[in-house]
C-alpha cells in the first residue's frame, strides 16, 4: 500500500476530485496555503494499493495543469522596485509524493 499526497492547484482541486469520486478512489482533501506565491492549494492524501499508484498518478497528473499567468512583483517580493512590469510566471500541475505505508487501520 501507498500513500499518495498531491498538492494541486485550488482551481484544478474541483476537477480532480470530481474525477477521483468517479474513479471511486477514497482521498482527503485539505486546504492548504504555501508555494512562492503564497497562493491556495488543495492537498489530496490518496492511499492506494501498489498495482493502482500508475493509474492515480495519471488521472492527477490529467486534471492538473500548469499554466501561464502574469503578476506585479511588488518591492516586498523581489527587493527591487518593478511593480510597473509584470512578470509571467507558471503556476498550477501538481507536486506528488508517494510513499510506503507501514500499516493501514480503519476504525
Amino acid at each position: 500500500m501507498k500513500l499518495i499526497i498531491a498538492i494541486v492547484q485550488k482551481e484544478d482541486a474541483s476537477r480532480l476530485q470530481r474525477t477521483l469520486v468517479k474513479e471511486n478512489i477514497r482521498a482527503t482533501k485539505l486546504a492548504t496555503t504555501g508555494g512562492f506565491l503564497s497562493q491556495g492549494n488543495t492537498t489530496f492524501l490518496i492511499g492506494i494499493d501498489d498495482e493502482h499508484v500508475k493509474e492515480v498518478l495519471h488521472i492527477i497528473k490529467e486534471d492538473s495543469k500548469a499554466r501561464e499567468e502574469y503578476m506585479n512583483p511588488n518591492m516586498v517580493m523581489t527587493g527591487f522596485d518593478m511593480s510597473s512590469q509584470p512578470i509571467k510566471i507558471t503556476v498550477g500541475g501538481a507536486t506528488c509524493f508517494v510513499l510506503p505505508v507501514e500499516a493501514f487501520k480503519q476504525f
